[in-house]
């Protein structure tokens, strides 16, 4: 169901009070100015993972990005913020009237302060100001306006709102308790955090799922660190995946170091089973050398039968595009994050953990205290310094109808729902957010 911009406002406005700032029309531009000096932008990407000590998902993210929400659909109701043209060249030393329509633009969401949007020269205050905005957008900080900064530039401010929106629907369906120490992993921006006393002491770069085997949202416990585990192959996979290449290459299963399984846990020559019928057996990878979970798995029971865990595929880590996985996230250093989890576990810092994988032999550590993980897909954010974040969607999630928009609430009710302490509470994720994951996901 889709509000309109005014009844949105008025819900978020009668919360309480947020600095809502105005948003100016923006005039035409004067034909009689000079074409704008060309300059050719630095290519953009990725941005190496935040050093900020925010975190993504705290006790009021839901009422921050309701204020900021108010902010937005303000800028919505007066026009929303320009476009900027595609052949812009937009850098440091560039001029013109196309400069100009940069800085109002990132006047409107405060990336450059208000008495600054007048001036026609691509200077050092507005390559400060598009960092703000790549940093936000998780965008590589050059300075100019590259074509993923330019895509980002040009998003309406109605998506924006959705993407909005679609974070407060999300956290409504969520059932998580937060505790001292916690991690989050934001899906659509690909990065774990773990938070200790409402502070990020350690960010890490994940992999996530593909798109077709998308990576599910959900809320448990980690509650052991598994050194040098095997990887029992998911129904789902071996269907898909596994199967297939059996029966097109009956060597695949020994050269992944694979061993099938019948129902009492006997090992079976791979050569004496159908691969063409349904399965009455399981598949185990050895652990070592090529495991797909390699050195390490956080053991964290779930319905989806998905982990954070190491790779053997470390390759990705360093790309723009990490949705690679079948579902579980890999996460770039996760012996640095074991450690981590394991801080009240005496005897059990970085020395011993790489020792005990140096000895090859399987060894699962359970934590003294467990500790919550949430899985959330938040493709905009607010943290607690009212920067506004957002992701691209990589699911095209946020188009999902929703059980109880959270706008046509009152706000007595929206008040009720956001919790408004350190525990968020609801019911358990609709069928529609369900039927949306893969069953099939796998370790990788």
């Amino acid at each position: 169901m889709r509000r309109t911009a005014i009844s949105l406002a008025i819900s978020m406005a009668l919360m309480g009070p947020v600095a809502a700032q105005s948003a100016a029309p923006i005039p035409a531009k004067n034909a009689a100015k000079p074409a704008a000096k060309a300059v050719k932008p630095k290519p953009d990407g990725i941005a190496p993972v935040s050093k900020s000590p925010l975190p993504t998902f705290y006790g009021n993210t839901y009422q921050r990005i309701a204020a900021a929400m108010l902010s937005y659909s303000t800028i919505e109701l007066r026009g929303g913020w320009p476009s900027l043209p595609k052949t812009a060249q937009l850098a440091s030393g560039a001029s013109g009237p196309d400069v100009m329509l940069l800085r109002r633009r990132l006047a409107m969401t405060d990336d450059l302060a208000a008495d600054q949007d007048k001036s026609e020269i691509y200077d050092v205050v507005l390559e400060d100001a598009v960092k703000r905005f790549q940093a936000r957008h998780g965008l590589t900080e050059t300075g100019s306006v590259g074509a993923k900064t330019l895509a980002a530039l040009n998003v309406p401010v109605k998506q924006r709102l959705e993407q909005l929106r679609a974070t407060l629907d999300r956290i409504s369906d969520l059932n998580f308790s937060f505790g001292q120490r916690y991690v989050v992993v934001n899906i659509p921006a690909a990065v774990a955090e773990a938070v200790d006393g409402d502070v990020v002491q350690k960010r890490y770069v994940v992999v996530v799922g593909k798109v077709g085997r998308a990576s599910p949202t959900l809320t448990t416990t980690i509650n052991a660190v598994n050194l040098n585990p095997t990887w029992t192959v998911p129904l789902g996979i071996m269907k898909a995946d596994v199967m297939p290449r059996m029966r097109r290459d009956p060597g695949y299963v020994s050269r992944m170091r694979m061993r099938v399984l019948d129902a009492n846990g006997r090992e079976v020559d791979p050569k004496s089973v159908d691969w063409s019928r349904s399965p009455n057996f399981s598949v185990r990878q050895d652990s070592g050398a090529g495991n797909a979970l390699g050195a390490v798995r956080l053991d964290m029971p779930n319905k989806y039968a998905v982990y954070m865990h190491d790779t053997n595929h470390k390759e990705h880590f360093s790309k723009d595009y990490r949705f690679e996985s079948s579902g579980c996230a890999r996460v770039a250093e996760v012996r640095d994050l074991a450690v981590w989890l394991l801080a009240d576990n005496p005897g059990w810092g970085r020395k011993e953990v790489d020792a005990a994988i140096a000895t090859g032999d399987r060894k699962t550590i359970n934590l003294t205290h467990k500790v919550p993980v949430a899985w959330v897909y938040f493709t905009g954010w607010v943290t607690r310094d009212d920067i506004v974040h957002f992701r691209d969607d990589v699911y095209d999630h946020d188009d999902d109808p929703v059980k109880t928009p959270v706008a046509s609430l009152t706000p007595a009710q929206m008040a009720a729902r956001s919790g408004g302490g350190f525990v968020v509470q609801s019911a358990p994720p609709p069928a529609r957010a369900a039927a949306r994951q893969v069953s099939h996901l796998d370790s990788q």
